[in-house]
């Protein structure tokens, strides 16, 4: 690997890392450069704006958010499981702190004030998930594994929505064990 790819690397997810930490506005190259020992000339020759560097790195993480479901499905055939799986890597990553939060969803709660090519990412990833959550509750419900309350987009949107406010929810209280808390018992009402 060249020497400006493993740089443009080590930028993508130092300012991963800031993001999860504060959003979108509370970085600034300046900070990037203490980290990754560079100068911000050299950010800029990587990613010319803010908006450049976190659209990159957003439609970097749904590639991986999309190759982490396509893999999911290969591994687990069953709808329920593929639920339960789902959360258990939300779980996990709270547990160790290894990636607590959907980056995604820390940013769409600051689309308001995103640039639009970041915020298109953001709603892109919402989308593309909605889609995956919707084709899950489809297939549970012809296979008798779950039990949709109204349609099967409705209840997508229902299972997404509650999972972020999970994540939100373990964040505020600084309790890990929150987000299970809340997302155990939906897998509960859900399965048939």
């Amino acid at each position: 690997m060249n020497t400006q790819s493993t740089r443009a690397d080590d930028i993508l997810r130092c300012a991963r890392a800031l993001i999860a930490r504060g959003g979108y506005n509370s970085f600034s190259y300046a900070d990037i450069s203490k980290v990754v020992g560079i100068r911000t000339a050299s950010i800029h020759h990587h990613f010319p704006s803010k908006s450049d560097l976190v659209r990159v790195l957003v439609a970097q993480y749904r590639e991986e958010a999309s190759a982490g479901l396509a893999r999911l499905e290969q591994a687990i055939p069953d709808p329920l499981d593929q639920l339960r799986a789902y959360l258990g890597y939300w779980e996990r990553c709270f547990a160790d702190m290894a990636a607590p939060f959907c980056v995604c969803a820390l940013l769409a709660g600051e689309t308001p004030v995103l640039p639009e090519e970041v915020a298109v990412e953001v709603r892109g990833h919402f989308r593309r998930l909605a889609e995956w959550l919707t084709g899950v509750f489809e297939r549970g419900a012809a296979q008798g594994r779950l039990r949709l309350s109204g349609t099967a987009r409705a209840d997508a949107e229902m299972f997404m929505a509650t999972t972020h406010g999970a994540m939100l929810s373990a964040r505020a209280y600084g309790d890990a064990k929150a987000f299970g808390a809340i997302t155990r018992p939906l897998l509960e009402r859900i399965a048939a």
